[in-house]
This record gives structure tokens, sequence and C-alpha cells, in this order.
């Protein structure tokens, strides 16, 4: 796996979307695995958010959003991310 400069991996939302769960204990967030699998080419400046899966030998183009499902051998980019050619 390449991961160009600047890109960031979360498995949380950091925080709660709901105003009083936020204020009574602002730490807590909803919490998803992140699955990259093998030989994946990720871009420069990615966000890649949780609960997303990025097949084997994949490119996430720079810049890119990744919110769910990417599947193996194959280019996506933009926001949010998706498929723009097939290996």
């Amino acid at each position: 796996m390449s991961i160009g400069a600047n890109t960031i991996i979360v498995d949380s939302d950091f925080h709660p979307l709901d105003l009083q769960l936020r204020l009574d204990n602002p730490n807590v967030g909803d919490k998803k695995s992140v699955i990259i699998e093998n030989d994946v080419f990720i871009g420069m400046s990615v966000l890649i958010l949780k609960g997303s899966h990025i097949g084997a030998g994949s490119i996430i183009g720079a810049g890119s959003v990744v919110t769910g499902y990417i599947p193996p051998g194959v280019v996506a980019a933009g926001n949010p991310a998706r498929i723009i050619h097939k290996l």
C-alpha cells in the first residue's frame, strides 16, 4: 500500500451528532472500521471516512473523499469518490 502526503484516515465521527449527547460527552462518536486491502495506491490529501472499504489494487485520486465501498481494481476520485476507470 502507498499513501500520499496529507492523507487522513478516520474511523470515528469524534463527536455525537445529537446535541444533548454532544454537550454531555463531546468525545464519544459513532465508530466503524476502515478496510484498505493489499496493493492500494492512495493519492495525496485523500480523506477516508469511517466505514470505508477500498478493494485490492485500487487507486484513489488525489484530494478525494472516500465514504463507502470502492471495489478492487478501479480508479476512484472525487468528492465523494466514485469509479472513473476500471484497471
